[in-house]
């Protein structure tokens, strides 16, 4: 129950920060923005509330789990880790940060794709498990 106790804050704390960031950006940005660096804040904001309801996947199957589960446990934090450095990046980067961040970007997609491999990964193996 532990594991997912904190796989459930994450997901809530995430969501919270995913919300308030798009009120910052609704309200507090608008028209301070080129459109390039508005479409990057919006991209940031789409794949944060994606990987939300990828955390909230974590903790609900951890409540089911036998055990830790390694699976579990990469995929949550490949959410974590992604949302960190693919839309933290592009956060910053609509903001006005340095352009070359956008070449670290894609290794916060890589972190993505590590979680949906691993959830794939522990649906496989618990389904064929019985």
């Amino acid at each position: 129950m532990e594991a997912m106790r904190f796989w459930l804050m994450a997901a809530a704390a995430s969501g919270f920060l995913a919300v308030a960031l798009g009120a910052f950006a609704a309200h507090g940005l608008q028209g301070r923005m080129s459109a390039e660096q508005a479409g990057w804040f919006a991209t940031g904001l789409r794949y944060h509330m994606f990987h939300v309801a990828g955390l909230l996947a974590v903790a609900l199957l951890f409540r089911s789990a036998v055990g830790s589960s390694l699976a579990l446990t990469v995929a949550g934090w490949g959410f974590l880790l992604g949302s960190a450095v693919f839309c933290g990046l592009l956060y910053v980067m609509a903001l006005g940060g340095a352009r070359w961040l956008g070449a670290v970007v894609p290794l916060g997609g890589l972190a993505f794709l590590a979680g949906w491999a691993s959830l794939f990964f522990y649906a496989f193996r618990r389904i064929g498990t019985g």
